[in-house]
């Protein structure tokens, strides 16, 4: 008979056991996350005591020497003291931001309105919505080798399947149009490409862009164009957005305040849809539906934007862009005088990928092998080229100041005289 008295029937235990997680927290992993969280696993030689110098993380203001402009500080001061930005945000943005930025990206041949602009938590959390409205169950997307890791990191977590697209070192990382193309089946939701690029700091030209985009015509697949390094390029370059070159296919641009303001803290971004033939109408939709999971963004930081793009002088872009190439070219001239190491020349964005000659050396086995060992022996920390589905590689961070920038050099150089062959 059951228990009436309040005691249950059934024997509980009185410890708690293990909890499982969710399908979708125990798929999801970011590499570049884990190995700047986790410990150094401890070798047999002995542990560097100098001070860490970190060109791992693509966050400009960790050392103070970018510093974002005034008129940037000043338009979230003002924000604050209107009191007039403290409550909800509508879920897409405010309209008068979603204007502002509609007024600044707008082109001839790629028109914008308000209703084109979706706010989101940072241009990662438009990452995020893009591929989520796109791809489904059963879906996958092709995605660049190199390429930025939270790309896989949200299809993985997602279950989304994931195929590389190589691109070309030998051609300025360019996309291999023919690999590209091989992926393409019925279940292809999507085509993603980053521009300026992270981790490889190359900017397509217009013939590239258009010959994705006729990969896109031919198989009526839509294009995610991450740009959130738009417009910063290196003397000689000129960027060109994905959408200016064509009427017909779908394109959802992605981008934030975070890498050319200098405030990646602040998490704000956008997704920019152009849709001339009218194939995104249940995409916009989805775009809505998604943008109510987290309520819109920042509503500070979003009221902030169309004084920061109205005020915040035109001499800044250049100027940031200058002291970028020389960091970037004082870095590629340290590297590339240690035997063993070939910097790829950067044409913009804030990274260089340095390819390794494993054979120069006597006991490094892998990219991971060399960034361990190298943070361990001379506290000099770099991501492996397998954060970014392109082993034999290393990152390395441009935004250090000088001084840093040529001090890890030295302990890098330090590191590969006592491992060469």
């Amino acid at each position: 008979m059951p228990s009436t008295n309040g005691t249950n029937a059934v024997q509980k235990s009185s410890s708690w056991g293990a909890i499982p997680v969710s399908d979708v927290a125990s798929r999801t992993f970011n590499p570049i996350r884990d190995i700047l969280t986790r410990p150094v696993r401890p070798l047999a030689s002995p542990k560097c005591t100098k001070e860490l110098l970190s060109l791992s993380i693509g966050d400009p203001t960790v050392f103070g020497n970018f510093k974002a402009h005034p008129v940037v500080a000043k338009a979230v001061e003002e924000a604050v003291a209107s009191y007039r930005f403290n409550g909800y945000p509508p879920s897409v943005g405010h309209t008068h931001v979603r204007e502002a930025i509609a007024s600044k990206y707008t082109h001839p041949d790629a028109p914008l309105t308000t209703n084109d602009v979706v706010m989101t938590s940072g241009c990662s959390g438009a990452v995020e919505m893009a591929i989520s409205v796109l791809c489904g169950t059963g879906k996958n997307i092709l995605l660049p080798r190199p390429g930025f890791c939270l790309y896989n990191t949200i299809a993985g977590s997602h279950n989304i399947e994931a195929r590389l697209y190589n691109l070309v070192a030998e051609k300025n990382w360019e996309a291999d149009i023919e690999h590209m193309e091989s992926l393409i089946d019925e279940n292809t939701g999507a085509i993603l490409i980053n521009n300026p690029s992270n981790p490889c700091g190359s900017n397509y030209t217009k013939a590239h862009l258009r010959a994705i985009l006729a990969v896109c015509e031919r198989h009526k697949v839509p294009l995610i164009s991450d740009e959130i390094y738009a417009d910063m390029v290196f003397g000689g370059q000129t960027f060109t957005s994905t959408a200016w070159l064509t009427a017909t296919v779908p394109i959802l641009t992605l981008s934030g305040l975070a890498k050319q303001w200098l405030v990646p803290g602040w998490r704000i971004g956008w997704i920019l849809i152009h849709d001339r033939a009218n194939a995104f109408e249940q995409v916009r939709q989805g775009l809505v539906a998604l943008s109510t999971l987290i309520n819109g963004p920042c509503a500070l930081v979003q009221a902030a934007i169309p004084k920061i793009f109205a005020e915040v002088p035109d001499t800044y872009l250049p100027e940031l862009n200058r002291q970028l190439e020389t960091n970037a070219r004082i870095l590629e001239t340290e590297i590339n005088s240690i035997p063993g190491l070939n910097v790829i020349t950067p044409q913009g964005a804030m990274y260089v990928m340095v390819k390794i000659d494993l054979d120069a050396f006597a006991d490094i086995t892998s990219d991971a092998d060399f960034c361990h060992k190298l943070k361990w022996e001379e506290s000099v920390e770099i991501l492996p080229g397998e954060c970014f589905s392109y082993p034999g590689t290393v990152r390395l961070v441009i935004t250090p100041p000088h001084d840093i920038l040529r001090a890890a050099s030295a302990r890098i150089a330090a590191f590969c005289q006592r491992h060469r062959k």
